[in-house]
């Protein structure tokens, strides 16, 4: 960075590369005038604030007072005194929590199928096959095998005797989850298959349950067709009942998504909700300038590179459930100062020897005033220094 060069008090300084004005005869003598004239070099200034990197870029003729030179034009922006704030925003979508595919254990012919957006609660009928329901159970364990009487103990024993107790198939029974296949597992099954009208066997068949680790799930997509036989693929995708906010925001925005930081939703209506970073998945790539900050910023897919998906929970989900599924404002809160004294970041200039200046313009020549940098966003400063709300400060236009 090229920085200013001033003598004390006088506010100029003569550009020693400047060359002497041409000599001119008048009545015999020669007067010579050498131009003065002074530069204050390029300041370039970068700002991460938000969405980027601010470049700024200052000529200054100060022998001339603020007028045009080399092109470049001046104005004046007015010292302002308020809130500065770095929060950014960003477009998010408002969907449901967890999808996940199901796939049908076991042989058979699919012979009912739930409607888009029911919900199944743990112990009822997520699908039924060959006439029998397959019902829904809370478990992080798939189906694998037959679980009866005689079966080696195991880790999905206990996840199905989890469920007996929960839906009340063992009161009585004094049935603990111990992964062991006891007669008292068996009545609890008996109990359970009497519930739904099948045979009380005593025995789970592979595919007569769908363990899924949350004990409630809206149908999200029916992927097969009544009649279909079952196969590797999914039958649908279900989620939770919990609705989220999924947010893509660029590369270089992700800084500001901090683990269990705070944010604010605003959805469509107006209505408002708190929200809570979750997680942060990150993708191939940045996706191109999609999600940059500020008001309207997008949060779409770039051309050829998956981005990174921020979620993000909701303290509350009365409004978001009246909202339903859609596009949401997401605003990520960040430093905010306020009773500040506010100038364009354009109104800055690197001095000699470090920090930054203004050029205030409250006489006939605008002077330059040391200040001190504090919050930058929106492409804002906040200053101190002698310096007072409604002045004038030199920048370009």
């Amino acid at each position: 960075m090229t920085r200013t060069t001033e003598p004390a008090g006088t506010g100029a300084s003569t550009d020693p590369a400047e060359p002497a004005a041409p000599l001119a005869e008048e009545g015999g003598r020669v007067r010579s005038r050498r131009r003065r004239r002074v530069l204050v070099p390029l300041l370039v200034l970068s700002v991460v604030a938000g969405a980027g990197a601010v470049a700024v870029a200052r000529p200054w003729d100060r022998g001339t007072g603020g007028t045009e030179r080399a092109g470049v034009q001046y104005g004046l922006a007015p010292v302002e005194q308020g809130s500065l704030s770095s929060s950014i925003q960003l477009t998010g979508s408002l969907v449901y929590d967890g999808p996940t595919p199901v796939v049908a254990a076991g042989k058979g012919t699919l012979t009912w199928l739930p409607a888009v957006g029911a919900v199944v609660k743990a112990g009822q009928k997520l699908y039924e096959v060959d006439g029998q329901p397959v019902v829904l159970m809370a478990g992080d364990r798939p189906m694998w095998r037959d679980l009866g009487p005689g079966v080696p103990a195991g880790a999905d024993v206990e996840q199905l005797e989890r469920n007996l107790v929960k839906l009340g198939h063992a009161k009585g029974l004094g049935l603990t989850a111990d992964q062991k296949f006891t007669p008292d597992t068996a009545t609890a099954v008996k109990r359970w298959q009497k519930s739904l009208g099948l045979k009380e066997t005593g025995t789970v068949v592979l595919g007569g349950i769908v363990m899924l680790p949350q004990e409630s799930a809206r149908v999200q997509q029916v992927g097969a067709q009544l009649g279909a036989a079952l196969g590797s693929s999914s039958v649908m995708t279900v989620t939770r009942e919990e609705l989220v906010v999924t947010v893509r925001p660029a590369e270089n925005q992700l800084s500001r998504f901090k683990p269990d930081g705070r944010v604010r939703i605003k959805s469509a209506d107006g209505s408002a909700v708190e929200g809570r970073i979750r997680s942060l998945v990150r993708g191939s790539g940045s996706g191109g300038e999609d999600g940059a900050g500020g008001a309207g910023g997008g949060s779409g897919d770039g051309a050829g590179a998956a981005k990174t998906t921020v979620t993000i929970v909701l303290d509350g989900q009365e409004q978001a459930q009246r909202a339903g599924q859609s596009a949401v404002t997401v605003t990520v809160v960040g430093d905010t100062a306020d009773h500040a004294l506010i100038v364009p970041v354009t109104a800055l200039l690197a001095l000699d020897g470090g920090g930054y200046g203004v050029r205030v313009s409250d006489g006939p020549t605008p002077r330059l005033v040391r200040v001190q940098l504090g919050l930058i966003a929106d492409a804002k400063a906040q200053i101190t220094g002698d310096v007072q709300p409604g002045a004038q400060v030199v920048i370009p236009k």
